[in-house]
């Protein structure tokens, strides 16, 4: 294991993108975003159909490294621009959510299009109560929870254990905390052997916005690509700065 804080790892058809800040509980470093955008795109551009986001050590991700980020810096543009590019990914997400995700480590965690959680595990979403806005945050609630669930993560400053997050549909499986990663790497290198094609149209379906004049059905049949699909014109989240 290398001193990078960002490492991607590749398998049969499915990679691993991994917070390695273990020390730090995978706290995120300025550089952290940029790494985060390279390890995707090689992943991809490796042909992984499923990618597994997690952290080293049994931890997902405590937030920013306050203290690294106290100089300012540019690494809100990669920020904003991982989340884009994991919005417009067509590879599956999967989050191992071990221990905790707080704040820029619960946008992560929201981001995925699949969360396997512990049961002791807490995602919080506390910006509020420290005087930020929470974009990322705010912008994969709204795609991802209804507004009730929003307003208890993101206005009350929230805390959400496993339990919670599988009960309101924001965790895909609720397993024992030593059985994380494992459950985790057996979903993706089984979905991964699926047929080539199939999880990215399936992903791309339930992102696409009704056609003009059609509905529901025109759009999850018309495949990315084919007129009526309008890959263009997908409804992107208001993600920004």
């Amino acid at each position: 294991m290398t001193d990078a804080p960002v490492l991607s790892v590749l398998h049969d058809g499915w990679g691993e993108l991994v917070l390695n800040r273990p020390d730090r509980r995978n706290a995120l470093a300025p550089q952290s975003a940029a790494d985060l955008r390279e390890g995707l795109a090689a992943l991809l551009a490796s042909g992984a159909r499923v990618i597994l986001l997690r952290g080293e050590g049994g931890t997902f991700c405590s937030g920013l490294d306050v203290d690294l980020f106290r100089g300012g810096g540019d690494w809100a543009a990669d920020w904003t621009g991982f989340h884009r590019d994991l919005y417009a990914c067509p590879a599956v997400i999967i989050c191992a959510l071990e221990r905790y995700a707080i704040n820029a480590g619960a946008a992560l965690a929201l981001a995925s299009d699949l969360m396997v959680a512990s049961e002791d595990a807490v995602l919080t979403v506390g910006e509020a109560a420290i005087g930020m806005h929470a974009p990322m945050n705010l912008a994969w609630l709204r795609l991802r929870a209804p507004e009730s669930v929003a307003a208890q993560l993101a206005l009350g400053a929230g805390r959400m254990r496993g339990s919670d997050l599988h009960r309101l549909g924001l965790a895909w499986a609720l397993v024992p905390d030593s059985g994380v990663l494992d459950h985790a790497r057996e979903a993706a290198g089984r979905m991964a052997a699926w047929p080539a094609g199939t999880l990215a149209g399936i992903k791309a379906a339930l992102r696409r916005p009704l056609p003009e004049g059609g509905d529901v059905f025109d759009a999850v049949q018309a495949r990315p690509g084919e007129a009526g699909a309008a890959p263009s014109r997908v409804a992107r989240p208001h993600i920004g700065g």
